[in-house]
């Protein structure tokens, strides 16, 4: 059964633009890695790992959609996401909550950046 909240969110990721896709993908990276986290300390690793997968398949979306070609950092941009990609594997492979919340070390200001640039775009 369809609720109003997947409605909703259904919704929000169909009339969103492509800035605001990128910001949103980025919030649910920093939402799962920090889940992941708090499962693992938990010893709930079942919960933690799905967690990690998710943000793995998120990470790998980040990647696929990124247009290396279009600007100086995208080769950078893409080798962290396959960093982050391989540390989230080993993270949950290993249950290790040091390299998940390495991860979401790095993940948070490249979706503070990200915000602000999206933010800059609908403002100009």
């Amino acid at each position: 059964m369809i609720t109003a909240r997947n409605a909703y969110m259904g919704s929000m990721v169909q009339t969103a633009s492509p800035a605001r896709l990128l910001v949103m993908l980025y919030d649910r990276l920093v939402v799962d890695l920090q889940r992941a986290a708090e499962c693992q300390e938990q010893d709930l690793h079942i919960d933690a790992s799905e967690h990690l997968m998710h943000a793995q398949e998120i990470v790998l979306e980040l990647q696929g959609s990124l247009r290396v070609d279009l600007w100086d950092g995208g080769p950078r941009l893409s080798a962290i996401y396959g960093w982050l990609h391989k540390e989230m594997v080993r993270a949950n492979v290993q249950r290790d909550v040091a390299a998940t919340r390495s991860c979401l070390e790095l993940v948070l200001p490249l979706a503070d950046a990200w915000r602000e640039a999206a933010l800059a775009d609908v403002a100009s």
